[in-house]
């Protein structure tokens, strides 16, 4: 079960379609963040094209992935997604909340939500990777029982790695 706070201004996060409209577009936005953060400067278009061409979303279409959007209304406002990467791991990826809504706790229910999504498909641990320049993420992570490990990928940007066990 996905998280579904009925409190006032709470976002709904449910799954969705990686390849939907609302996904797409969150995710050029996630893509925009980070490589303006990247390169220091705003990203061109063609950059972003590029960045998301070179790193396509497709592992986190079901039946194996799993991709969640948070809603605030009908305006999606943060995100997370989930690959399979070895029997029993799953790799967290693409967590992203806008900035308008940030500083709420959103991040943490969405990490909340894809751990529940993650052990629902019967995980035993969760992986991921994120640049050093990310403290706010790598914040999070440590904050949630998640600890530094070796590399597990020679991804480019995969900079630390963390895990967190499930069971």
């Amino acid at each position: 079960m996905i998280t579904n706070d009925t409190a006032v201004n709470q976002p709904e996060i449910r799954e969705v379609a990686v390849d939907s409209v609302e996904a797409s577009t969150l995710l050029r936005v996630y893509f925009d963040d980070v490589a303006s953060r990247y390169y220091g400067r705003p990203a061109t278009e063609a950059e972003l094209d590029a960045a998301m061409a070179e790193d396509p979303s497709d592992a986190l279409r079901p039946p194996h992935g799993v991709f969640l959007l948070a809603w605030h209304g009908d305006e999606p406002v943060g995100c997370v997604g989930l690959a399979p990467l070895t029997d029993g791991v799953l790799e967290l990826g693409r967590m992203f909340v806008l900035p308008s809504a940030r500083g709420r706790g959103l991040g943490t229910r969405l990490l909340v939500a894809a751990e529940e999504a993650a052990r629902d498909r019967g995980a035993t641990a969760i992986r991921l990777n994120t640049r050093h320049d990310l403290v706010e993420a790598q914040a999070l992570y440590r904050a949630h029982g998640y600890a530094e490990i070796g590399a597990y990928t020679d991804a480019p940007y995969a900079e630390v790695f963390f895990e967190k066990r499930l069971r």
